[in-house]
């Protein structure tokens, strides 16, 4: 299935349906008179956050959605059925923004079940029964029906997880992210294998969180270098982030500077996480390389550098220790969902 985390859709609510002009009249019957009956309403465009999605790749195919205009009216007083709402179902994490030039924030679509009526169907127009009066016994205006509303939005997906991994190409945070959870992120030796987000569950020591691993960045990412900062959106909802350095690169603390200065240009927050700083690829190196190299992370900033090694596991556990220490009890899938994280429930 192909990731796609931004669209532009077309929306528009139906329309009333006309009131109807009719009048009684029958054989034996006393009184005669206007009886037209009133229009139906127009269809609702709604939005509902769903389980099960994780991509808006969709709504590349699908760009327009209209909901139907309400039924018209007919004699007797009868109103015209009103029109079913437009369902648009969106991944949970789905923020829609209005078409202008600040993208204003119209809804966050954070909740699985969550549902949004942004555009109201028209209301049926009157029949001519409603316009008899006292001066006016055979009236045979009616009303046409009120018209829906439309409007362009934008559909952002942020992904929910509760830890994300950053770091430069080949730091090793696909290898990570298939190592403690039940991901499968392509691994390659080159940059940018990975390409666009990835997420995984973590299960350690009987608790459960959600991990997001995003493509690698590079000096200048803030100002579309490389893949760019556009996936730097999935990782904003994280309460802490992992920053892999690859101790096999040619300066690790210039390689921990230059992620935390786009970080920092990014903005949003992301510089003001909390962030573990996790010396990668240890298997490859000597115990007084990674000392050494530990010592100039932790001078450059870093307050506790983890040693590990994506690929053998080791040092992992005590990593995920500290992770843990900035979660809450449930994970960002149970409180999306309510409950508990379920078997069923598969990433990416």
């Amino acid at each position: 299935m192909h990731f796609l985390d931004q669209a532009k859709i077309f929306i528009r609510s139906g329309a009333g349906g006309p009131g109807a002009v009719a009048f009684r009249r029958e054989k034996y019957v006393e009184y005669g008179g206007p009886d037209g009956g009133d229009g139906g309403k127009g269809g609702d465009i709604v939005f509902v956050a769903v389980p099960g999605l994780n991509t808006l790749i969709d709504f590349r195919y699908s760009q327009h959605f209209k909901a139907r205009r309400g039924g018209g009216g007919a004699g007797k007083n009868r109103t015209g059925a009103g029109a079913d709402d437009m369902i648009i179902e969106v991944p949970v994490g789905t923020q829609i923004l209005a078409d202008d030039e600040d993208r204003t924030l119209i809804a966050d679509m954070a909740v699985e079940g969550q549902r949004l009526v942004l555009l109201r169907g028209g209301d049926g127009g009157r029949g001519n029964a409603s316009y008899k009066s006292s001066t006016n016994r055979a009236p045979r205006q009616h009303g046409t029906g009120w018209p829906g509303a439309e409007m362009y939005v934008w559909l952002r997906l942020k992904l929910l997880a509760d830890a994300g991994l950053v770091g430069l190409p080949n730091a090793g945070k696909s290898t990570f992210i298939n190592q403690v959870t039940n991901a499968e992120a392509k691994v390659g030796a080159y940059p940018f294998t990975t390409v666009r987000p990835q997420l995984g569950v973590v299960r350690h020591k009987a608790r459960e969180f959600v991990l997001a691993d995003i493509p690698g960045l590079i000096e200048g990412a803030a100002d579309g270098a490389g893949i760019g900062d556009r996936f730097l959106g999935h990782i904003e909802r994280c309460r802490v982030l992992i920053h892999l350095v690859d101790i096999s690169g040619d300066d690790p603390a210039e390689a921990m500077r230059i992620v935390a200065g786009e970080l920092a240009a990014y903005g949003a927050g992301l510089d003001e996480k909390p962030t573990l700083v996790a010396l990668n690829k240890v298997d490859l190196a000597d115990p007084e390389l990674v000392a050494g190299f530990s010592a100039e992370l932790r001078a450059a900033g870093a307050e506790e550098v983890f040693a590990i090694s994506g690929a053998t596991g080791e040092g992992v556990p005590a990593l995920l220790d500290a992770v843990l220490g900035y979660l809450p009890q449930r994970s960002s899938l149970e409180r999306a969902t309510g409950g508990e994280v379920g078997e069923e429930w598969s990433p990416v």
